[in-house]
Parts: C-alpha cells; sequence; structure tokens
C-alpha cells in the first residue's frame, strides 16, 4: 500500500511539475533586427535550458494578427507598438505574466528570473544541470536535445470573417 501512494505521489507530481513551466509568446516583425536577436536567444538557448518551455512567435506585419498585438501592448502597458514585444506567462491570469518591449542581451538574465518565478525545486536542478552541460558542450548538448525545436511554434492568424 505504501508503494502504491508513493508511486501515485511521484506520478502526479510529474505531470504538476510538467504544467508549471513558463511559456513565451514573442511578437516578433521579420525586418526587425532586434526581434531576429531576441528569436536567436530564445531558439539557441532558452527552449534548451527550460526542458517545457513553450514558445509561440507571432508576425505583427501579417494583418490577420495585428489586433492580438495591439491587444497584448495594451494589456502590457505599452504606449507604442515596438517590436519585440515577449511576455512569459499566461495572460489571461491576472498578474500570471510578465511583459518585455525591445530585446539586447543584458535582458537574458530578467528573462530567465519571469522564467523561473513558478518553477518547482526539481525544475530549477533541472535547469541547472541543463546550463551545466551546456556550458560543456553547447553543439553536442543542442545536437542530443534536437527534438527541443518543436517548442517552437509560429501562431496561426486568426482570420477575420
Amino acid at each position: 500500500m505504501k508503494i502504491s501512494k508513493i508511486m501515485f505521489a511521484l506520478l502526479g507530481c510529474f505531470f504538476i511539475c510538467g504544467a508549471n513551466a513558463r511559456d513565451i509568446s514573442i511578437y516578433y516583425a521579420p525586418t526587425c533586427p532586434h526581434c531576429h536577436h531576441a528569436r536567436d536567444f530564445i531558439s539557441s538557448t532558452l527552449i534548451y535550458e527550460y526542458n517545457d518551455l513553450k514558445v509561440s512567435e507571432i508576425n505583427v506585419t501579417n494583418v490577420d494578427n495585428r489586433q492580438a498585438f495591439v491587444d497584448a501592448l495594451f494589456k502590457c502597458g505599452y504606449q507604442k507598438g515596438g517590436v519585440p514585444v515577449i511576455i512569459i506567462g499566461d495572460m489571461n491570469v491576472k498578474d500570471g505574466y510578465k511583459c518585455f518591449q525591445g530585446y539586447s542581451d543584458a535582458m537574458q538574465g530578467e528573462l530567465r528570473s519571469a522564467i523561473e518565478v513558478d518553477l518547482t525545486d526539481a525544475q530549477k536542478t533541472a535547469v541547472a544541470a541543463n546550463k551545466a552541460e551546456m556550458a560543456k558542450d553547447k553543439a553536442a548538448f543542442v545536437a542530443a536535445h534536437a527534438d527541443r525545436k518543436n517548442a517552437i511554434s509560429e501562431k496561426e492568424p486568426v482570420k477575420k470573417n
């Protein structure tokens, strides 16, 4: 009986721990150099450090994405529509997200902190292990975890009728 309770608790932790990872939405323009740098950092580093991270990319030059971009700007409290806009967390949850407008390498620590805000100790340990392995041989780590590229998806525009 004790073993089944332990197994059930571990299985529950497995599902709950995976559900706590923060997700990223990045609003970008294809011609924006800051957007390219932000997307490169996310796709070459963050998705490998954080196993459960999911990334949605939204191209603001697509007319069907403009209202979603305006809505995101409003929720983030931004007065101007500069890109990139990076949102970490769930915008449908009050105080469940953090917004960033623009990008520079100096923001990398802030982005990581926003992702880690809800991580469990076990998840933080996994992140630290991933970072350590990447520090040893990033190319080998990325090659061994090539499936993480699937963590990034282009959000399909919502077409107006």
